[in-house]
């Protein structure tokens, strides 16, 4: 580490139970895209035929259900890419991919749309099924949404930290609020609460890896390169994301991978400080346990997903709490365009390799994931007060990106 790089800059180069609920005389879907529709009802129809386990009501509700999950993806896929103003890198193009604009407000849309198609073909959810999901936020407010449109039920197993503003987004979409205490494992409180009432734990973490398709038509990587193509710009130097299941770095680095004109492309993922996902991708130990922050929330755990994979990845960053909610702030500036501080993350590990590409006399494009929207944190990492309760030191992060360009900003390699 150079004398130029802040407190927790560490690059690094490449190296269930399950119960539910099924209907037997009718069921509702409130099909829509975030606004108010009436429900669709269907009724139960004729007695299903002796020996069918299954009513024809719920197969009903199934075709009907995975018919506005198909669509939402569709609809899903056209976030903004919008260019980030950086005129201290002229030879480096930085785009953020506004995972905000979509209608749960956050990238954890697109994984609730697939855990829900995926545990409604797998017979897991049927028109009656109460959902269960432990979250940090983001993630239980998709599948909040999700479950309103379907007319499901949905409880929240959140730590007390959650910011105010995402339990009432939760609370918005219908769903119940469930805090744990200090220390409590959320997973094991979820799966605890499906027992007792008879619902499904969602499980993002351990079901990810097998709900994401990754080869499928209109994954994020698939869409993100439409974009870049039909703006004109050459497949890009660098992707940058976090990790939170693992699962999108995971489609985006199998699908380098599969296209063989992205052969020169690379997969930076930027983690927490402290995080099990930066460990494990150092160590190759993947049962190493880390810790979560309590200040970026959706990215970052204290162990790791079984969707991660870090055999995809080609460099890792861990950032400082701090470096993430000064690079939020930054973004901000620039875009005039608010977003958590998990976006602040990302923006860190593109300006550490723009960085790096600028002073090896290389020029290219590098794409980062705007997570979420700053709305949710008007409360926190937008306010300088709590901020400063929070022991959070930005001045030595913004001084550093005020020698952004120059030789005494850092580089990622």
């Amino acid at each position: 580490m150079t004398s130029n790089e802040p407190p927790g800059y560490y690059p690094r180069r490449t190296p269930r139970p399950r119960a539910r609920r099924t209907a037997t005389a009718s069921a509702q879907i409130c099909l829509g895209n975030g606004s108010a529709r009436a429900p669709v009802t269907t009724d139960a129809g004729p007695s299903p035929v002796a020996g069918c386990a299954v009513p024809s009501s719920e197969r009903t509700w199934v075709v009907q259900a995975v018919r506005f999950l198909t669509e939402e993806r569709q609809r899903a896929d056209e976030t903004p890419l919008v260019a980030v103003p950086c005129p201290e890198l002229p030879d480096i193009t930085i785009m953020l991919k506004d995972e905000s604009t979509h209608p749960s407000g956050s990238l954890k849309h697109r994984l609730a749309q697939a855990l829900f198609v995926h545990a409604i073909c797998n017979g897991d959810i049927g028109p009656e099924t109460v959902i269960i999901e432990a979250s940090s936020g983001s993630m239980a407010i998709s599948e909040a949404w999700f479950a309103r449109q379907l007319g499901l039920s949905f409880v929240a197993v959140v730590p007390r930290t959650t910011v105010p503003a995402k339990i009432s987004a939760i609370r918005a979409q219908g769903g119940e609020i469930v805090l744990a205490g200090d220390g409590e494992d959320l997973c094991e409180l979820a799966a605890r609460i499906a027992i007792d009432r008879g619902g499904f734990f969602m499980d993002q973490f351990g079901r990810a890896a097998e709900a994401t398709d990754w080869r499928g038509a209109n994954n994020i990587a698939e869409n993100m390169m439409d974009q870049i193509y039909r703006r004109g710009l050459d497949a890009p130097a660098w992707f940058v994301t976090g990790a939170g299941t693992g699962g999108t770095s995971a489609t985006i680095g199998r699908y380098l991978r599969l296209r063989p004109e992205l052969a020169r492309t690379r997969l930076c993922v930027v983690d927490p400080d402290g995080s099990a996902y930066f460990k494990a991708f150092v160590s190759g130990d993947c049962a190493i346990a880390g810790r979560s922050s309590p200040i970026v929330e959706g990215i970052g755990r204290g162990r790791v997903a079984s969707a991660f994979q870090p055999g995809v990845i080609d460099h890792m960053i861990a950032v400082a709490d701090s470096g993430s909610v000064a690079g939020a702030l930054w973004l901000a500036e620039r875009t005039d365009r608010r977003f958590g501080p998990s976006s602040g993350t990302n923006l860190i590990g593109a300006l550490l390799l723009g960085q790096a590409m600028q002073r090896r006399g290389e020029a290219g494009t590098i794409v980062m994931l705007g997570c979420d929207g700053g709305d949710r944190y008007h409360e926190t990492i937008y306010n300088p007060l709590w901020c400063e309760k929070q022991g959070l030191v930005l001045e030595g992060w913004n001084r550093m990106l005020a020698r952004l360009g120059s030789p005494a900003f850092p580089a990622a390699y």
